[in-house]
């Protein structure tokens, strides 16, 4: 079977994502090795049912080397009582050849099953844009790639545009840009992410446009070198225009020493790493938790002054069941400072919530010490190897509970 050739019992990333959106709960049959689906799988707002079984269990089922017939005799071993007679089964692998031809095997059994086109990697490259805002002078654009929780933004204002925090891909940004006309104008990163790899400095290259970065982050906080690539600095208070809309930078240190939001027009925040939906940042990725933790406190009760209206847009989500029925993951500040826990800590004081932060921090995550290299510029990998940097969901929120 031609691996170009697309079979009629696939199905692609965004048709997937779209029932996951509607509550639909797809029987999942993940047949990666044990390592890869420890580190991430597929989630959708409902608990989906899956069964785990590595490909190469399911070869051993057969005299010859032919998956589809081992697939067959597996299921007819194994799945017999566990897979639904009705319903739609999808079949998960890495690229999405193996999982062709189990998906083909359980059809000839009479189960309706299909193959996830392009397998997890695919899934993890999905983009989806959804508006926040499209008005008269002013569109706001959310750029989430569900399978790693990760969001951007694009703020258009009469026929101009800004990035901000734009993820890998560069290119999707440029065809979402040319399709509506618009012309980027400056790309602006929040901040040196840790959990993912920056295309700023791409497009800011290809367009010929200014690429900001605040100065602190333009240092790896562990390796203390300084960034390869050319930027413009970012400073507390600075104002971007963009058409008729002002983004203002407010400085912010604790994620990250040079961690900065963007305040657009009064009304938008656009908070990276600082206030999520459901919990607040983890401040000990460049190693220094302690002592970026007191700093964390203070940038939080000065972003806690602004409007219980401000719509607060961060850059990363935990769940799918932090969106919206639209797909957009966002709240008022007002609304936060009822529900997040985070945020709720601050009352307590510094020393409280020192206590707080430090009992929750997850496990760091030591490859994110090589994804700020290559997003300072001191590291160049090759796609094969951004991809395996990026493998899994972000872990940039604090822990529910302490570890």
């Amino acid at each position: 079977m031609d691996a170009r050739t697309r079979t009629p019992w696939e199905i692609d990333a965004g048709e997937l994502k779209r029932m996951l959106d509607r509550g639909e709960t797809p029987f999942l049959i993940d047949v990666r090795n044990d390592e890869e689906f420890r580190r991430w799988r597929i989630e959708g707002r409902q608990p989906l049912p899956v069964i785990h079984v590595p490909y190469y269990e399911i070869l051993a089922e057969a005299e010859e080397d032919d998956v589809t017939a081992s697939a067959k005799a597996y299921a007819r071993r194994y799945w017999v009582d566990h897979l639904p007679r009705e319903g739609r089964i999808v079949v998960v692998c890495a690229h999405g050849g193996t999982s062709r031809y189990v998906a083909q095997g359980l059809r000839e059994l009479g189960y309706d099953a299909f193959s996830l086109r392009g397998g997890m990697i695919a899934w993890g490259d999905h983009y989806e844009f959804v508006p926040v805002v499209e008005e008269e002078g002013l569109a706001v654009y959310q750029i989430n790639r569900p399978a790693r929780g990760c969001l951007s933004y694009l703020v258009a204002s009469e026929g101009e545009a800004v990035i901000i925090d734009p993820l890998r891909h560069a290119e999707r940004y440029l065809e979402f840009s040319r399709r509506h006309g618009l012309a980027i104008t400056r790309v602006l990163d929040t901040h040196a992410h840790a959990d993912h790899i920056s295309s700023g400095t791409e497009l800011a290259e290809k367009l010929g446009v200014p690429y900001h970065l605040h100065p602190y982050d333009a240092i790896h906080p562990m390796d203390v070198l300084p960034a390869t690539f050319r930027y413009q600095p970012v400073y507390d208070g600075q104002e971007v225009r963009v058409g008729r809309a002002t983004l203002r930078a407010i400085h912010v240190p604790g994620h990250t020493l040079g961690q900065v939001v963007y305040l657009l027009d009064d009304r938008y925040l656009f908070s990276g790493d600082t206030i999520f939906v459901e919990s607040i940042a983890r401040p000990d990725l460049g190693g220094r938790a302690e002592t970026w933790t007191p700093l964390y406190y203070r940038s939080l009760l000065r972003l806690m002054e602004l409007p219980d209206s401000t719509l607060v847009l961060p850059g990363h989500f935990s769940r799918p069941q932090e969106a919206d029925a639209r797909g957009l993951v966002a709240g008022t500040l007002g609304d936060l400072k009822q529900s997040n826990e985070g945020l709720q800590a601050l009352a307590a004081g510094e020393r409280a919530f020192v206590d707080f932060i430090m009992a929750r921090l997850p496990e760091f995550p030591q490859h994110y010490v090589d994804i700020k290299r290559v997003n300072t510029g001191l590291l160049r990998p090759s796609e094969e190897q951004a991809s395996e940097l990026e493998l899994g969901r972000n872990v940039c929120a604090l822990a529910e509970e302490a570890a």
